[in-house]
């Protein structure tokens, strides 16, 4: 079966990152929540959206 070269080296990037914390999830969220205070530039945010209307089309279900 044919692997995906990039989905490769993504899998092999994610297990490398949860190994330095042991698989913690926690510690992993602290370590991004860390990466994000010390690099703000890198943040983006948009402006919420409004939600759309849908027209009825008569029909009940």
């Amino acid at each position: 079966m044919w692997q995906d070269p990039i989905v490769q080296e993504t899998r092999r990037l994610r297990e490398e990152y949860a190994a330095r914390f042991k698989g913690d999830s926690d510690a992993m969220f602290q370590d991004v929540l860390m990466h994000q205070a010390v690099h703000k530039e890198r943040l983006v945010s948009f402006k919420p959206r409004k939600p759309q209307q849908w027209r009825s089309t008569g029909e009940e279900k």
